[in-house]
């Protein structure tokens, strides 16, 4: 599972990439080079967002487990109700 600590070094990347940018933006624009770039700190951003994603599942997760070991069959009437109602 990706961990904040790969969020950390996926934003140390970005920081990389921005330089980049604004170096190619100050020295001339080489279009091509720009669009690079851009794509490359696209791909970092939205790895970002998955690791935030997976993250989120794995400690909602978790929750639902120990919240489901307290309430035991209340619970999962609950969940019932809710899918029952939402038909």
């Amino acid at each position: 599972m990706a961990s904040l600590k790969d969020v950390e070094r996926l934003a140390d990347d970005l920081e990389g990439l921005v330089g980049d940018l604004r170096s190619e933006l100050s020295n001339g624009t080489d279009f091509e080079r720009l669009v690079q770039i851009a794509d490359e700190i696209s791909e970092h951003a939205d790895n970002v967002a998955q690791t935030f994603t997976s993250v989120n599942d794995a400690l909602m997760e978790r929750i639902d487990q120990v919240g489901g070991k307290r309430s035991s069959s209340g619970g999962q009437s609950r969940k019932r109700s809710q899918t029952t109602s939402a038909s």
